[in-house]
């Protein structure tokens, strides 16, 4: 019996860290300040700088990555039209997600932020930023939605 309470446990806190670190992945700045500063020292290099030092080549990596969120949460049934948010993403050096870390600006809509949380965690897991790098990288910037991706793009043709 003994044998199976211990197995049980070691299971379910098993199950507790998976989950834990599932849910680091996405936070709001503040709530995990240790995680965050690692994470800060482990990825020193800017997406401005991965993008060739091009500021419209990361521009449009950021925008389009934006925009690409605006489609999940809509996928979702989120509606982020007037969300506004200070946002710091880390990516690993294939591009995927390591980290994001945001907070809703005071100008933002008055929304339940944990809805941002989950379209976020969900884009997180599925995305992958089309650039590549030696080591991980971030980019610290301001998200607005909607993104208007489309008439910035009519406008350039």
């Amino acid at each position: 019996m003994r044998q199976v309470t211990a197995i049980l446990c070691l299971l379910v806190c098993g199950f507790s860290s998976i989950a834990q670190e599932t849910a680091s992945l996405v936070s709001l700045i503040g709530d995990d300040e240790k995680g965050y500063e690692q994470t800060i020292t482990e990825c020193p290099s800017l997406l401005l700088e991965v993008a060739g030092n091009s500021m419209d080549s990361a521009y449009k990596v950021w925008t389009d990555m934006l925009a690409d969120i605006e489609k999940t949460a809509t996928a979702d049934g989120i509606d982020l039209k007037g969300t506004k948010i200070w946002i710091n993403l880390f990516w690993n050096s294939d591009g995927s997600i390591k980290k994001v870390v945001y907070y809703p600006k005071p100008n933002s809509k008055n929304m339940d932020f944990t809805l941002v949380t989950k379209v976020l965690e969900g884009f997180a897991t599925n995305y992958n930023l089309p650039i590549e790098h030696t080591e991980c990288f971030s980019h610290y910037g301001s998200a607005s939605f909607p993104t208007h991706t489309k008439l910035v793009i009519t406008n350039e043709k």
